[in-house]
């Protein structure tokens, strides 16, 4: 009898257990919602590119300066981390974007040099030798004047705008001669992939795929705005995604998880400027290649970087602006 009796407690209590344990989970709290920090980071002059270093933290360049900072991702603390690079000679270009392959950090100028606007620089690669120190290692613009596109062009050395280690080199896009450039740390440029005219911008790859933003011909449509993908010896690119205007950059989150970039809607009009103001957002890809906002309103951004759960979006106006909870489900700012 005490046999049967010590029996039905164990029994009795392990249902309690599972109904304990079904009861706490299905009373665990929603995830968060993403939050928007406008402006966590200000005072920058202009804002492009971005990258996570090999120390944990945010490099930004600042092309109106012809400078990189350093933005510690906890407390938004702005250091130089090199400067003396070339300024903008329009109000487009400079120091586009900044890359690191181990501890040395490579920036990418563009239309420093074109004919069209003149400057004595070089658009390409600078390797980062110092704090005010740094060495052209490919000179990506005579590359582009001695082979041109077969497209209608007006800028010769093209407009470089973002750039993503690969291989032990680099793949640079231009989204005025819509190509991708593999360009090796010894100076060697060649043409990867040449493209129809859906202005390819930002980068970021896992194993030997490539992930690309394409930004779309003028008027900027939702449709233009995709997220694609290549790999070496491609002729083409595959689409994962689309929806979102002017998409400007694509990173890749935990686990499956791709984010894109979306400058916003373009009611100016013309080839090269940006979008209008408070029009933009960071959205998922889903697997049905449609993407969902996860914030929204956003003012002109350029690049996205991913650290956990949280974005770090720098603006066109040289500002960084950080967006917690990015996992968690669509929020409206």
């Amino acid at each position: 009898m005490r046999k049967r009796f010590l029996i039905a407690f164990a029994v009795t209590l392990s249902v309690s257990t599972v109904m304990l344990t079904a009861l706490s989970a299905s009373a665990a709290p929603p995830a968060a919602a993403p939050t928007v920090t406008p402006g966590w980071v200000t005072g920058l002059q202009g804002g492009s590119g971005s990258t996570v270093g090999p120390d944990g933290a945010l490099y930004v360049p600042e092309p109106v300066a012809g400078r990189i900072s350093r933005v510690d991702p906890t407390t938004g603390a702005v250091t130089t981390f090199a400067s003396g690079l070339p300024t903008q000679v329009i109000p487009l270009g400079g120091v586009m974007d900044v890359a690191f392959i181990g501890q040395t950090a490579y920036a990418l100028v563009t239309l420093v040099s074109d004919p069209l606007f003149g400057g004595d620089d070089i658009d390409g690669i600078y390797r980062i030798d110092g704090p005010n120190n740094s060495t052209v290692v490919a000179d990506i613009g005579a590359f582009a004047i001695a082979n041109p596109p077969d497209a209608d062009i007006f800028l010769a050395t093209g407009v470089q705008y973002a750039m993503e280690p690969y291989r032990g080199g680099f793949l640079v896009t231009d989204g005025h001669h819509n190509r991708v450039y593999q360009v090796t740390r010894d100076g060697a440029v060649s043409e990867l992939l040449q493209l129809g005219n859906v202005v390819p911008t930002g980068l970021a790859t896992r194993g030997n795929t490539v992930y690309m933003a394409e930004a779309g011909p003028l008027p900027h449509n939702p449709a233009d705005g995709k997220v694609v993908s290549f790999e070496p010896g491609s002729s083409s690119t595959t689409q994962i995604a689309a929806g979102a205007p002017l998409m400007v950059d694509v990173e890749l989150g935990r686990g499956r998880d791709v984010f894109a970039l979306s400058q916003g809607l373009h009611t100016v009009g013309d080839a090269g400027s940006p979008a209008d103001a408070d029009t933009g957002s960071l959205v998922r890809v889903n697997d049905n290649g449609t993407v969902t906002p996860i914030a929204t309103k956003l003012d002109r951004p350029t690049s996205l970087e991913l650290i956990g759960t949280t974005a770090y979006v720098v603006t066109l106006t040289g500002e960084i602006w950080k967006i917690d909870n990015i996992s968690g489900p669509p929020f409206g700012h």
